[in-house]
């Protein structure tokens, strides 16, 4: 059971994606979020960045990708632990992400505690040529399955 988990120190996923006006209207749909921040042009177009920008929490969704490209390859049928996310610590939004803007999400891991069945990573979201725009602590815990 130990061996599982199978992630060490330094794994790394990235995952990279167009930001689409229609993603922020589908997310904000969705969420029921539908600040001026992020659908009216014309309010905005007063604001200090002049225009619509991505949620934060679409950003932490993005996060969740990268976890999951880490975790996958450990759920196996035979498996008697399965691999979820436990949360993100310390999250900050530092710059916004733009309607266009390409974001870029790396999950590295930093820290896996076998007692504690548990991984803790490093990520960081970078837009517009590697700007960091948004920055957190994922944890992921493996629990076990059913007998």
């Amino acid at each position: 059971m130990m061996d599982e988990m199978r992630v060490h120190v330094g794994d790394e996923a990235t995952f990279s994606k167009t930001v689409s006006e229609s993603d922020v209207y589908l997310f904000a749909g969705l969420t029921g979020d539908l600040a001026p921040n992020h659908v009216n042009e014309e309010v905005m177009r007063h604001a200090r960045w002049g225009r619509c920008m991505v949620h934060g929490a679409l950003l932490v969704g993005f996060m969740s990708t990268a976890s999951t490209m880490i975790a996958a390859p450990t759920i196996t049928p035979d498996a008697t632990e399965t691999p979820v996310a436990a949360g993100y610590d310390r999250i900050r939004f530092i710059a916004p992400v733009f309607f266009g803007d390409t974001i870029t999400v790396s999950y590295r891991v930093a820290e896996v505690d076998p007692v504690k069945r548990q991984a803790e990573a490093d990520v960081r979201v970078t837009a517009r040529g590697g700007e960091l725009v948004a920055a957190a602590m994922g944890i992921l815990r493996w629990v076990p399955n059913p007998k």
